[in-house]
């Protein structure tokens, strides 16, 4: 049976296989050599008399190319960080450095500020309503500011 398949048509079954691999076991690896399996059965498409040997000798090499330019060139482009990334979920501290106005005046040290639909507790030195604030720190969840320059 296997005499009359063609050699290119198993490693693309090879290369489907594990590619599927991949799906059930998510971690990058398996998807490179299955792409190097693909990359076989198009080479021995376009090349059919070559050899077990010749065919083993350039998967291993299109599978450590594949995964080599996997970890050099791909991975370092999908990890690379959004600014910003690091406090996304951390509201208060993307606020650093934003400019709001006091919806409350700021007395003995304490006060409110509106961030879009929201009201935050602010701590600064007393500064009447309508001021400018500027936000320099978070504590919690009270916005630590000054007078916007």
């Amino acid at each position: 049976m296997l005499g009359q398949i063609a050699t290119h048509y198993l490693w693309w079954i090879l290369a489907l296989l594990l590619i599927a691999g991949e799906v059930m076991v998510p971690g990058y690896f398996l998807l490179w050599i299955g792409i190097a399996a693909a990359a076989m059965g198009v080479l021995l498409w376009l090349i059919p008399g070559l050899g077990l040997l010749a065919q083993a000798v350039l998967f291993a090499l299109l599978a450590l190319a594949a995964c080599f330019a996997y970890a050099r060139w791909l991975r370092p482009r999908i990890e690379r960080r959004v600014p910003g990334g690091e406090r996304l979920n951390r509201r208060g501290e993307q606020m650093i450095g934003q400019r709001y106005e006091l919806i409350e005046p700021i007395v003995n040290g304490r006060g409110k500020v509106r961030v879009g639909d929201g009201q935050w507790l602010v701590s600064g030195p007393d500064l009447p309503l309508g001021s400018t604030v500027e936000v320099v720190a978070v504590d919690g969840t009270t916005l630590k500011v000054r007078a916007a320059a």
